[in-house]
Order: structure tokens, then C-alpha cells, then sequence
């Protein structure tokens, strides 16, 4: 296997857990980064492996997979992983049962979904969002995962019921396409590569409504350590997010050879679907450019889950966000 990102079952993250701790930190054992799914929109940050941008800093991170629902996340509070990569809102879902996460570094700063119309069912030109969304059906993934919070913010944008003003098709990401196609609903919440094939059957053209546009700054995808691991080892969270920075200023400044490390990463992956996702990315500038955390970002992925009822209370941007490691790549930069 191709030694950039391994993908590691779950039953090898909880050996690793068994090895963690002191003993763990003498030996200087790999930083475990869990994420929830193996995906392009993570690229900086295999990027960051493939180059050896940890290595040069003296840390060894290697990526984990964990398909199941939290467990990125729970594998981090119960140190079977240095970080892991997710929206912010999982810190303070935590905050909120008093556990201590922060987000210390972004990686996706806008939210990856898109709207797109049944071939004839477009909005009519100059018509409101709001009138053209009343009385539709929207396939969109299931209730909890972001794509399905961000419409159910949008929808309370809009002052549209989801129980009597539209009608929400709740559905795996992937099926969201077949219920546009057999007419099961007008609209569909979909990223790449689904655009570009939907684009290619027929099914739809161009997204009439692109949240990366609509919405701006939005902490989407941040990596989030535990606060006892900046209290304890600020060394070695700093030497990961000058990393996790040099990898997304490189995939920005060199997409044709952060390509040549997403081919490696998706293999099976077609080379069209690869190409849809990867220009649309760089397009829309989905990454954050520098790691920024800011504070129109969160305010956004908080707003996101609170009007879909995830989050309960409001938490603070300082109670989950640490910038002193941002800050510190940026004023060596200026020397």
C-alpha cells in the first residue's frame, strides 16, 4: 500500500488505544487523525502527509477511517486519536456534556452543498427563493448530517415550514439522485460528483443555489484535539497545524500535483468524477486558504445546527475555537 494515508479498521484503533497515554508519548507513536469518511474534500491534509510536511516537523500522523456516525469523534475523547477532522459543532455537542474538545485548524471553510432542479421545474427568472421552495419536495440526505441541517436552516430562512411548506425526502446522499429521477421530488441536495452526472443523464443543469456562495465562511470540515492535549503537549499540536497549513497552502498553489495525490487516494475513483469534484472544489474554494478559524465561520455552523434542533444551547465561539496556534504560524511567517 502507498504510504500516505491508511485507513485503518476499527479494531486496530482500539489496540492503538491500549498503547496510549504515556507510554504512547515516550515512544512518540503515530498522531491519529480520525475521519468520518475517506474523502476528496480532506485533500489538504493527505496532501500534507504525502509531502512530508509532519515529517519535517518531527511527528509521525497517520489517518484513521471511522464510518459510524460520532466515532471520529469519540475515538478523540477517549484518546485512541490525537484529532479529528469534522465541523466545530461536534466540539461544543460535546461542551455541552462536558468534555473539553477545540478546533484548532480549518481545512473546509464553506459548505459543500449545492441545490439543484429537475429538468423543468428550475425557478422561474427573478423568482424568490422562498416562493419557489413552497410546496416542493427536496431529496436530501438524512436528518442529523449537514446537508440535511443546512436545509432545514435555509427552509427557516425562508419562513418555510419542513412539515407543511415543503416536503423532505430524507435518504442516503447517494439515492438523492433517484428520487429526482423518478419524480419522488423536484429538488435535490447534492455535491460532486452527483452534479456533474446528474448534468451528463439529463436530470438537471447547473445548481440554482450554491450554499458555498450563499453562505460564505463556514466552518465546515476543522481538525479538533482535546483541550487536555493543548494543556499538556502544545508542542506537538503546534507542529501538526504548521503542517495542516503548509498542506493547504500547497494543494492551492499546486493543484495539478495535489491531484497526482487524490488519484492515489481514490484509485478506484473515475477520472471524470475526480475531475467534476476536484475543479468544483478549487472553483468555489471550498478549502480555507490558511487555516482560519474565523468568527463569521462558526457563527454560520452554529446557526446551521441550531435551527435544525442539533444544538441545543449556544456555545461560544472562544469556548471551542483555540487560534494561539494559528497565530503563531502566522507571526513566524512575517519574520
Amino acid at each position: 500500500m502507498y504510504a500516505i494515508t491508511r485507513r485503518v479498521a476499527l479494531a486496530t484503533i482500539l489496540a492503538t488505544g491500549v498503547a496510549s497515554g504515556a507510554l504512547a508519548q515516550e515512544k512518540k507513536a503515530p498522531l491519529l487523525v480520525a475521519e468520518p469518511t475517506h474523502g476528496i474534500g480532506y485533500l489538504p491534509l493527505y496532501v500534507a502527509i504525502a509531502n512530508g510536511y509532519f515529517t519535517e516537523q518531527g511527528i509521525d500522523v497517520k489517518v484513521i477511517t471511522i464510518d459510524s456516525g460520532s466515532g471520529h469523534t469519540n475515538a478523540v475523547l477517549t484518546g485512541q486519536a490525537f484529532a479529528f477532522i469534522g465541523g466545530p459543532e461536534h466540539d461544543a455537542f460535546a461542551k455541552l456534556k462536558g468534555a473539553e474538545l477545540r478546533a484548532v485548524v480549518n481545512v473546509v471553510d464553506r459548505g459543500n452543498v449545492y441545490f439543484v432542479a429537475r429538468k423543468g421545474m428550475e425557478p422561474k427568472p427573478g423568482q424568490s427563493m422562498p416562493d419557489y421552495f413552497k410546496g416542493k419536495k427536496i431529496g436530501v440526505g438524512q436528518y442529523s448530517g449537514t446537508p440535511n441541517s443546512i436545509t432545514r436552516y435555509l427552509m427557516k430562512k425562508y419562513n418555510l415550514d419542513v412539515k407543511s411548506d415543503v416536503t423532505l425526502i430524507e435518504t442516503s446522499t447517494a439515492a438523492v439522485i433517484a428520487t429526482v429521477k423518478t419524480g419522488a421530488a423536484e429538488i435535490g441536495n447534492v455535491s460532486e460528483p452527483l452534479i456533474s452526472r446528474g448534468i451528463k443523464e439529463g436530470l438537471w443543469g447547473e445548481p440554482f443555489l450554491s450554499i458555498p456562495a450563499d453562505l460564505g465562511p463556514y466552518a465546515y470540515s476543522t481538525l479538533n484535539v482535546r483541550l487536555d492535549s493543548i494543556e499538556k503537549d502544545p508542542d506537538s499540536v503546534q507542529k501538526f497545524v504548521n503542517g495542516v497549513v503548509k498542506g493547504l497552502k500547497f494543494t492551492y498553489a499546486h493543484p495539478d500535483e495535489a491531484t497526482k495525490v487524490a488519484k492515489k487516494e481514490f484509485p478506484t475513483m473515475s477520472e471524470e468524477d475526480l475531475k467534476a469534484t476536484l475543479d468544483r472544489t478549487f472553483k468555489d474554494e471550498l478549502w480555507s486558504k490558511d487555516g482560519s478559524i474565523s468568527q463569521a465561520s462558526w457563527d454560520t455552523a452554529s446557526a446551521v445546527v441550531r435551527a435544525a434542533g442539533i444544538l441545543k444551547e449556544d456555545v461560544k465561539y472562544d469556548a471551542i475555537i483555540d487560534n494561539r496556534f494559528l497565530k503563531a504560524v502566522k507571526a513566524e511567517a512575517v519574520k
